[in-house]
């Protein structure tokens, strides 16, 4: 009965040990899953931010197109104010 017993107990024992194996298995799958979809969405984030930077940039040189046009618009009413002046 008692060797019986022992045999009972290491087969729970083996069970244990197979069934937790299999849930670090399982966890271990479950985390790398979640590793390669962090990787993909930081890849996204950082290719929309390279679109928003991309963006900026033109937007800055858009409004230093537009400072610098305004500047010469300025000179030239300026020259034809001082011209009509001397008339």
């Amino acid at each position: 009965m008692l060797s019986n017993s022992k045999n009972t107990l290491k087969l729970l024992v083996a069970a244990g040990s197979l069934a937790v194996l299999a849930g670090c298995a399982s966890n271990q799958e479950q985390m790398k899953s979640d590793i390669d979809q962090a990787q993909a969405d930081a890849a996204e984030a950082k290719s929309m931010s390279q679109q928003a930077m991309n963006a900026a940039e033109q937007a800055q040189r858009d409004a230093q197109a537009a400072l610098e046009a305004t500047q010469r618009n300025r000179a030239e009413m300026d020259r034809m104010f001082e011209r009509s002046m001397r008339k």
